[in-house]
């Protein structure tokens, strides 16, 4: 296979990827401020299912693409400083995706289903998970542009 294609599948995943993952921080904040209950389960069940069709596939589209590309282009990756510092940080935000975010948006999930409205309590549960939910995603969005911008400017050398 030719290199400018696979990075070409490796830029194109990273794009959908990254799209994804902040398109859904952006709109869980939203949902968050309504206070609307069904508002913020619907936003979380399609945040989930967004995951499910767009976040999980890209992400072994820029696995393989990457990987593909590092062997078709004779780099190093030990010895590349943007290639190895850019797996390192798509690798915290994979991390933070399968051990703290994919579970707590489960849980946030969970705790709005079948409900129309919330006690006090619940929405002080509520908003402690997803504030929790919030770091982690923030985390998992900036590692990732972090991972993109030293991919882009192949910094450090």
């Amino acid at each position: 296979m030719n290199y400018a294609y696979l990075k070409l599948v490796h830029v194109a995943a990273a794009m959908i990827y990254l799209g994804n993952i902040i398109i859904g921080l952006f709109w869980m904040r939203i949902a968050a401020k309504t206070k609307d209950i069904n508002i913020i389960t619907f936003t979380i069940k399609g945040i989930i299912t967004a995951d499910k069709y767009f976040t999980v596939p890209s992400v072994l589209f820029i696995t393989a693409g990457g990987l593909l590309s590092v062997v078709y282009g004779h780099f190093s990756i030990l010895k590349t400083g943007w290639i190895l510092w850019s797996i390192i940080m798509f690798t915290i935000s994979g991390l933070a995706f399968g051990i703290k975010i994919s579970p707590l948006q489960k849980r946030i999930h969970a705790l709005t289903l079948d409900k129309e409205t919330f006690t006090d309590s619940e929405w002080m549960n509520f908003n402690k998970v997803y504030a929790e939910w919030d770091i982690w995603a923030l985390i998992g969005v900036l590692t990732s542009l972090a991972a993109f911008v030293m991919m882009t400017l192949k910094i450090p050398q």
